[in-house]
């Protein structure tokens, strides 16, 4: 066992951290270099492109340089400007402007490299905001005219109708960009059908590091004759080192300089810089080939005893032509059913591969799959019969960097040797020696990938934390990089060098070849300002490390609410679960990130916020700490869904670290009034209700315009929000005249929405469990969760509330139904992180139940009154984070419910969209799926058991929804 894995194992030994004064001295260096020669940098690039500060093209702030600061990687450097150029000429401008100050350049997409390659000290470009069209789709050609900023997934939106596809298709296809792909030279599962992205890229437009804007099949003359000395020079070199199998992307592509190749003009020239990670020019447009898509395919999952023995069968398989196969192993799906997902379709086996065969008929795509299946040597297998049922296990492989961020042991796993890869015929060997070399550096990670071309993709738990965590990692990369050369592999097969592997390159490369990859850069970019660091003269793999340079977060001085007990209870090995992969940036089917879809700003996505927060714990660039005034902003848009915690594949739960720093922010300090507000709405609720005729003369004074304008301006809230209109008989006061019902026991979680707001839900909940024989109890006084408290951030408060409601629950296993998801999931998720000692709290993980769940649980044989109605269905955010849908849309289906089941925020989200400044957003959120759902729903009843949610719909539509109990409860007959 190594000595750092000797440090890990400690019982008990808590993790150090390397934060040395050394790392302080280099990052305020830095700082002060940035600072004195960013404000003629900034005024250059605001002259040049003509902008002034308030467009936020040109952009120098704190906040912004902080959300760039890294991408998917390990990485962090600080950027002096962020630019978003809106034309191609402002990208010229801008190189202008940083070849004559010397500042450094690089281009970024959508920030989802893995390796560090689109982060850099100086301007940072960000091409997903203005420049991401499809220009045209010529169906002809079978070719796409694109702009380097846009989403994969809109090009395939776009070539779909004409029945074609752009090929290559990363697992990142929803948010990453084709020109971060052209960069990196990007692959994805269909790489055996339709090769790599330089194999389907005809032309680029670029703008190189002299300035000069040219097209590929049109190159200037001078840097013809010097690449064509490149090849002359190192001619052996090229032939023998460089194209030896489909997956070699690691360095430049010299294969392409070869005369035998088309010598370096034409096509030959774009596959040349396809892959050369922004370092030898910037994409400016590019002319992409598109391919027919296979009119049938058949999904095969094959079993095996473990991923060795798959990958050893993979050759095989290759005999048959198949469109995709990929590898996973039983550790990353044991992580799915853990987070609560579903494995179910996979055949027996500790190792499966996906295959997609293809034909021109389903009837040949079928006879296709059983010819392979013949041929798999495997365990177990089945062929998936629906694209649906496919669909749902892909997910599990597209979701694999995510779910892969944590180490078998359940410790941080990081990128680093993310995407090695080997001749196929030599995978299973390498795999073997990879599982050996990690346990010999006291390392694990979790595997898969694309096997069908001997890619492997795995994150690996380094102890970044620890002292000498960022030596232990070089040594392992140092190690696995002369492995994979043994084994005629690359280190990268399809996601670039980067900060990551570029300094490896020497353990892959002899050194003619590291020279000749010398003499291009100069032939390209003389000044070395294109993306530096990377591939040429490349920074140690160990510099520049995020995690090193973090702080645990007591050092902020204050100690946190929250347990964090996945995290040993610091909050910055919490938010730095993001890694970067950027799904929150997609609108990939989930509810993350409704702000982002609404805004579009990365300040605004989930990862956006994780970076800021990682700078204030890092405390160099965010010095205020809890105060940081960057921070709450970033902050502001945050509608504390919870939808991370659940659709981000690493577990991001920016609600809490939300609600934490509030609670700091504030600490001795005068809150907005909507905090005493809508955070104290139970308490207010209960003094408006404490009799019908006060009720009445509330609603009454409410409704005078004037009125009514003066309390929402008083109270912080929108002008455009109508103020809620209070029961005038609570849902306790009607409860207390009925005669209590014999039956099985069942404690009714009554909330503050429910009981001084919607009563008549309530009401429903009591006669359909009346009529499934439970008699229904309630709490000896009106309690309330805190939840309103927390997403305020007033966490003290919250424990205060919380307190209450457990003592008003008692210790008895009695089950608790709740019918608001917002406070269900708060008794059901956060009360044992406020109240991490009390064991009451932990209890209710299992106590507390949806309406839906109890049914399904204490009566699944139960035949629901048949409603047959369509339907349209507005899970609550907070249920589909924490306890699902899956046993409502059963009971929906059961009762005859034609269902369309909603997926996205409402935009309301409890008091976010009540908050004054937020209503804008709040019905750009709703835009998305909620109300055009709602509006074109013909005949369907609308559902929504979440009160933001009816109370959103009422607002904007004037439809109020109908709670899952309402529905159910009025097809039952009335006895």
């Amino acid at each position: 066992m190594t000595p750092v894995a000797r440090t890990r194992a400690a019982a008990g030994a808590p993790p150090r951290r390397r934060h040395t004064v050394l790392v302080t001295l280099i990052d305020e260096t830095r700082a002060q270099a940035a600072q004195a020669a960013g404000a003629d940098l900034l005024t250059a690039l605001r002259t040049a492109l003509g902008v002034d500060p308030a467009s936020g093209v040109v952009d120098a702030s704190t906040r912004r340089r902080a959300e760039y600061t890294t991408d998917a990687s390990n990485y962090r450097v600080v950027p002096q400007v962020v630019v978003f150029p809106r034309t191609a000429e402002d990208v010229e401008a801008v190189w202008a402007v940083c070849a004559r100050l010397g500042v450094p350049f690089t281009s970024r997409g959508a920030g989802t490299s893995v390796a560090g390659n689109a982060v850099g000290e100086g301007v940072v470009l960000d091409f997903s905001r203005h420049l991401n069209r499809v220009l045209e789709i010529d169906a002809e050609s079978m070719t796409a005219l694109i702009e380097p900023g846009v989403i994969l997934d809109d090009l395939q939106r776009e070539a779909a109708p004409l029945g074609l596809r752009f090929g290559p298709d990363p697992s990142t296809h929803a948010r990453c960009t084709v020109g971060g792909m052209i960069g990196n030279d990007a692959c994805g599962s269909h790489a055996l059908a339709y090769g790599r992205t330089s194999h389907n890229v005809v032309a680029l437009e670029v703008l190189d590091g002299h300035g000069r804007r040219w097209w590929t099949d049109a190159p200037p003359a001078d840097l013809l004759d010097e690449l064509r000395g490149v090849a002359s020079r190192h001619l052996a070199t090229i032939r023998t080192g460089f194209g030896t199998f489909g997956r070699q992307v690691s360095g430049y592509a010299l294969e392409h300089l070869l005369p035998e190749t088309g010598g370096p003009t034409g096509t030959a020239l774009a596959r040349l810089l396809t892959g050369s990670e922004g370092t030898l020019a910037t994409i400016l447009r590019a002319r992409v080939r598109l391919v027919r898509q296979s009119p049938s395919t058949t999904f095969v999952v094959l079993g095996y005893p473990s991923m060795h023995e798959a990958a050893d069968a993979t050759p095989a398989l290759l005999e048959h032509a198949p469109l995709a196969v990929e590898g996973i192993d039983r550790r990353l799906a044991d992580i799915v059913v853990r987070r609560g997902g579903s494995v179910e379709g996979l055949p027996g086996g500790d190792g499966w591969l996906f295959v997609e065969m293809g034909g021109e008929t389903p009837e040949e795509s079928l006879a296709a799959a059983e010819a392979m299946v013949l041929d798999s040597r495997a365990l177990d297998s089945v062929i998936i019969p629906t694209a649906a049922e496919a669909r749902k296990l892909w997910r599990i492989r597209e979701d694999g960097a995510g779910l892969a961020g944590r180490s078998p042991e359940g410790l941080p796993a990081w990128p680093g040797w993310e995407d090695a890869a080997v001749p196929p015929a030599r995978l299973g060997e390498y795999l073997r020696e990879f599982d050996a070399l990690m346990a010999s550096h006291g390392v694990d990670g979790l595997a898969y990938g694309h096997f069908g071309d001997g890619c492997i993709h795995v994150r690996i738990d380094f102890p970044l934390y620890e002292d000498g965590g960022g030596a232990a990692a070089k040594a392992f990369l140092e190690d696995a990089a002369r492995l994979v050369a043994r084994h005629g592999g690359s280190l990268s097969g399809e996601h670039g060098d980067g900060r990551a592997r570029g300094g490896l390159l020497p353990l892959m490369y002899d050194g003619e070849a590291i020279a000749a990859f010398e003499e291009v850069k100069r032939a390209f970019d003389p000044s070395d300002l294109l993306n530096p660091g990377i591939i040429v003269r490349p920074a140690d793999v160990a510099a520049d490390l995020r995690v090193p340079a973090s702080r645990p977060a007591h050092a902020l001085g204050m100690p946190t609410k929250f347990a964090y007990s996945a995290d040993r209870g610091d909050l910055t090995r919490a938010v730095h679960r993001c890694v970067g992969v950027g799904k929150c940036r997609a609108d990939s089917g989930g509810v993350m990130c409704p702000s982002y879809l609404a805004t579009g700003d990365e300040k605004d996505s989930t990862r956006g916020r994780a970076r800021l927060l990682q700078e204030m714990v890092n405390g160099t660039l965010v010095t205020d700490g809890w105060k940081s005034q960057e921070v709450k902003d970033v902050l502001d848009l945050c509608l504390s869904c919870k939808g991370c915690s659940a659709d981000c594949p690493t577990g991001v739960d920016m609600p809490t670290y939300k609600a934490e720093f509030l609670d700091k922010f504030y600490a001795g300090r005068l809150r907005p009034m909507n905090h005493y507000l809508l955070g104290w709405l139970p308490r207010w609720s209960r003094i408006a209700t404490v009799h019908g005729a006060v009720t009445k003369v509330v609603n009454a004074l409410t409704s005078v315009p004037a009125l009514a304008w003066t309390a929402r301006a008083v109270g912080g809230v929108d002008q455009h929000r109508p103020l809620p209109e209070f029961a005038e008989e609570t849902f306790r006061a009607w409860f207390a005249k009925r005669p209590e019902r014999a039956g099985e026991p069942v404690l009714l979680w009554v909330d503050s929405f429910t009981e001084n707001f919607s009563p008549e839900v309530g009401k429903a909940a009591v006669k359909l469990l009346e009529h499934l024989g439970f008699s229904v109890r309630l709490t000896g006084k009106q309690v309330c969760c805190g939840l309103t408290w927390v997403s305020t951030g007033q966490l003290d408060g919250a424990k205060r509330q919380l307190r209450s409601s457990l003592d008003a629950l008692g210790t008895s296993d009695v089950p608790v139904v709740g019918l608001e998801p917002s406070c269900t999931a708060l008794l059901r998720d956060d009360a044992a992180e406020l109240l991490p000692d009390d064991p009451r709290a932990h209890a209710l993980e299992h106590r507390v139940k949806t309406l839906a769940e109890l049914i399904a649980e204490q009566r699944p044989d139960w035949i629901p009154p048949r409603v047959d109605q369509k339907a349209v269905v507005q899970p609550h955010c907070h249920q589909h984070a924490v306890m699902g849908f899956s046993p409502d849309a059963r009971l929906l289906a059961k009762a005859g419910v034609e269902a369309q089941v909603l997926s996205g925020c409402c935009g309301l989200a409890g008091n976010f969209g009540a908050e004054e400044g937020h209503y804008d957003v709040s019905v750009k959120v709703a835009e998305h799926a909620f109300l055009p759902a709602i509006q074109g729903r013909g005949d369907a009843v609308v559902v929504a058991d979440g009160y933001s949610c009816r109370t959103q719909s009422d607002n904007l539509t004037g439809v109020r929804p109908k709670h899952l109990a309402e529905l159910l409860a009025g097809a039952l007959p009335e006895d």
